[in-house]
């Protein structure tokens, strides 16, 4: 071919793609600015087709491929849950939330929070309340640690950082039961330091007791991390093969970040299905930490 027209014929090429992309990226802001507008009256894709001028296919096809993934029902769906929230945030009732966000009733609204956020709409309202959580912060092996534990003595939370970030640590944590009291009392805490990190007070036939505050799925997760074995290491994929939910990981990875007590619970034996260290929450080089401190703390053996 010519070199001058194979520059044109690429130049043309580049062109038309440019055109493609361009009404493409029309379309779509025609239909997100369609079911922003429309949420409340729950549209279906036959109806957003019908606006935008496509088959409901052409449609569900565009709309998935350029958001990588998300339909429009999945889009409606995140942009009522985020209304939702702030509604039972703000003290509406249940069946009023249902209502108001279009929703024909609070069994849907009940649908909707345990398929995007594993909980119901109750769980969420309450965020903790009548709980009585006492805490305080202890140094420990990596760093400053916050434990959190219920007036029954069990620990439902644990969190690490550097000095001088204890408050912002503090209100990552209390975060996730805003409607708890909360008491400082290091003094009930101190125990569960001694307990957590001195090999000496690690008793198999005594193991500390600790109380899980979540979501049926998260629990059932952060149960299958309680079987990792000191050492050992498993990956997201695994967890959700064990849990009987093989296309779940991402799932379980979500419920792994959410786990309240770091360490004790241990999400830092969870790696990438590349055996790769990947998120934690308070940082990677603390997971580095807890995996070498482990493997120097682990019984000898002497067979």
């Amino acid at each position: 071919m010519n070199p001058a027209l194979a520059k044109d014929y690429h130049s043309d090429k580049q062109s038309g793609q440019n055109q493609l992309l361009s009404a493409d990226y029309d379309l779509i802001r025609r239909s997100i600015e369609y079911l922003t507008l429309n949420w409340r009256a729950q549209p279906t894709l036959d109806d957003l087709a019908d606006h935008i001028g496509l088959s409901q296919s052409h449609m569900q096809r565009l709309f998935t491929r350029w958001t990588g993934g998300l339909s429009p029902k999945g889009f409606i769906q995140a942009v009522t849950l985020d209304h939702a929230k702030h509604l039972l945030d703000q003290s509406a009732s249940i069946m009023e939330t249902a209502f108001e966000v279009g929703l024909s009733g609070p069994s849907r609204l009940h649908d909707l929070f345990i398929s995007h956020e594993a909980m119901t709409p109750g769980t969420y309202k309450a965020k903790g309340k009548g709980l009585t959580i006492r805490y305080a912060f202890h140094p420990c092996p990596f760093g400053m640690a916050l434990v959190m534990i219920s007036e029954q003595g069990g620990l439902i939370g644990m969190a690490f950082c550097d000095s001088g970030q204890e408050e912002e640590t503090f209100a990552d944590m209390s975060c996730r039961w805003p409607n708890a009291a909360y008491q400082q009392d290091p003094a009930a805490t101190l125990p569960v330091i001694k307990r957590s990190f001195e090999q000496k007070n690690w008793q198999s036939d005594q193991p500390l007791r600790i109380t899980l505050i979540g979501t049926d799925f998260e629990i059932r997760v952060w149960e299958s991390l309680l079987k990792i074995p000191m050492g050992h290491a498993t990956s997201y994929s695994a967890i959700a093969n064990h849990l009987g939910k093989p296309n779940a990981s991402r799932a379980v990875g979500a419920a792994v970040g959410r786990n309240p007590i770091s360490f004790v619970v241990p999400c830092h034996r969870v790696m990438a299905k590349s055996g790769k260290l990947c998120g934690y929450h308070w940082g990677l080089t603390r997971k580095q930490a807890m995996l070498g401190w482990e493997k120097g703390h682990m019984p000898i053996d002497v067979s």
